[in-house]
C-alpha cells in the first residue's frame, strides 16, 4: 500500500468516527485549535498529518490512535 492509499484510509476513518459521534469538522477544529481546511484536507486524504497530529485527532474523537489507522 502506498502513502496515498494510507492517507485516504486515515481520512475515511476520521470522517466515519466523527460522523458516528455526531461531531462536525468545526467541533474537531475547536478542540484542537486547527484550521478547518486542515481537517478537511486530512479527511479527503490530501493531508499528510504527523503522528502527533493523528494522536491529537484521536483524543478529540475519544478513540485510540490505532482506530484511525485501521
Amino acid at each position: 500500500m502506498d502513502i496515498k492509499t494510507h492517507s485516504k484510509k486515515l481520512g475515511k476513518n476520521i470522517k466515519r468516527i466523527r460522523e458516528r459521534k455526531k461531531m462536525s469538522q468545526g467541533d474537531i477544529c475547536r478542540a484542537l485549535g486547527f484550521d478547518r481546511a486542515q481537517i478537511s484536507n486530512i479527511e479527503a486524504g490530501k493531508g499528510n498529518p504527523t503522528l502527533s497530529t493523528i494522536e491529537k485527532i484521536a483524543q478529540a474523537l475519544g478513540v485510540a490512535s490505532d482506530e484511525l489507522l485501521k
